[in-house]
């Protein structure tokens, strides 16, 4: 009675660790696959940057993080696009599509020939001297984006109306990094 005893807690400490043994595979399965799941989502939909840059400020200041969707191209005037300036990443406000006419004038910025107020602008739209000369019309698959932050921006006023292949994306989310 006492060896059937025995054996019978042999089996079952071997039966119990033999579960946690697969319980540990399958939790480290999961987390694996969350992984991955959370890694493709990020390299294929959605993606995160650190902006080191001024042009959009007070919108989005330096060291915020962006986040912006990959995959809708689709923008339209007002949309934040996130692309590539000399080899860093920024962002900026698209303020003419495809077809549009750009014109900066003393007076300020004309799109289509009217006047453009914005209420989220706090400095007056001006021609950079060694800029694009106006009026500039956006071509087909192409916008053209200016910083909030006008005098100190580097935008479509540089280096003219910007490819949409060569946009990363459109802006979803800001989360601010300083004072945290």
């Amino acid at each position: 009675m006492k060896n059937e005893t025995e054996l019978s807690n042999k089996n079952n400490n071997i039966v119990q660790e033999t579960s946690v043994a697969q319980d540990i595979v399958q939790l480290l399965l999961k987390i694996a696959f969350i992984v991955l799941a959370v890694f493709l989502i990020f390299t294929f939909l959605y993606g995160i940057v650190r902006i080191n840059d001024v042009s959009m400020k007070p919108a989005i200041k330096d060291g915020d993080l962006v986040m912006y969707y990959r995959l809708d191209k689709r923008f339209i005037s007002g949309d934040v696009a996130v692309f590539e300036d000399d080899g860093r990443t920024t962002t900026g406000r698209v303020v003419a599509v495809a077809g549009d006419t750009v014109d900066i004038t003393k007076n300020g910025l004309k799109i289509n020939g009217a006047e453009q107020i914005s209420q989220d602008i706090y400095y007056d739209t001006t021609q950079f001297k060694d800029g694009v000369d106006f009026p500039v019309t956006v071509g087909n698959g192409q916008v053209f984006i200016l910083g909030d932050n006008r005098p100190q921006a580097s935008d479509s006023r540089i280096y003219g109306c910007i490819d949409i292949k060569d946009v990363k994306g459109k802006v979803i989310a800001i989360i601010r990094s300083r004072g945290i």
